[in-house]
């Protein structure tokens, strides 16, 4: 009998320490599983410089967040940003449904290089439509089976550099209105990454085409730059696309 209770009493020392150190750790997975999953959801360079997490109040944050550009296009990075706070139900970690309770991005920077037509927003936005087609017909090879609830999503203060071609090689700065998204994945098992990720950059680029042609109708500067044929066909693509974005909505 006293055999068995010490064996019981060391297993479940054991547990604690065990349980303590993946909970002590738990930046440490978040980080690798973001740098793990990102490359392969966006097909390009995905960076973070730390991950806290706290493992008995979930509450926590991503520094140094990077997404990179895809093959062909100049610019260091799509997305980077500074800080996101985030608050996660610690218990949640380790199941097959991460749920985290609000995630708040407070002055990310964009780049938005390219065409109208193709850029590098849209070329990311369709390597995630690729990836999330791959969870779909093959969710063990594509490693989905984790999915995630995000009850509040906040990005605010978002700068975009736009260097369009319409442009004429100038390069815009515009700061879009927040973005808020709410109950992503609050029903059935959740979303994948790649359906989240798909969320995120759709709703970054449903906001950029806008705020940019109401910025190239402020910019007398650049229609002296450009010239007013040059500027005219500019404004004229940007209605265009933003035209064709309503319709897409």
């Amino acid at each position: 009998m006293k055999k068995v209770v010490l064996i019981v009493g060391t297993l479940a020392i054991v547990l604690v320490v065990a349980l303590y150190f993946i909970g002590s750790n738990l930046g440490g997975i978040v980080k690798r599983a973001i740098e793990l999953a990102g490359p392969k959801i966006t097909q390009t360079s995905v960076a973070v410089d730390h991950v806290t997490l706290s493992p008995s109040s979930g509450s926590g944050g991503i520094q140094g967040f990077v997404v990179g550009n895809p093959p062909g296009y100049s610019t260091p990075f799509a997305i980077r940003l500074g800080e996101a706070k985030l608050e996660v139900d610690p218990a949640s970690v380790l199941s097959d449904k991460v749920h985290v309770k609000s995630v708040a991005v407070t002055d990310p920077q964009v780049t938005l290089e390219g065409g109208l037509g193709d850029n590098n927003l849209k070329k990311i936005l369709a390597n995630i439509d690729s990836f999330t087609a791959g969870e779909k017909s093959a969710p063990s090879e594509s490693g989905s089976k984790k999915k995630i609830q995000i009850d509040d999503f906040l990005l605010k203060g978002t700068k975009v550099d736009v260097k369009l071609t319409q442009l004429g090689g100038q390069t815009l700065s515009v700061t879009l209105p927040d973005i808020h998204l709410t109950n992503l994945g609050s029903g059935g098992d959740g979303l994948t990454p790649g359906e989240l990720s798909k969320k995120v950059v759709g709703a970054i680029i449903d906001e950029v085409i806008p705020a940019v042609t109401a910025q190239v109708g402020k910019l007398g500067d650049l229609g002296k730059d450009l010239g007013k044929g040059a500027l005219d066909n500019a404004k004229g693509a940007l209605d265009k696309a933003a035209g064709d974005l309503l319709k897409r909505k």
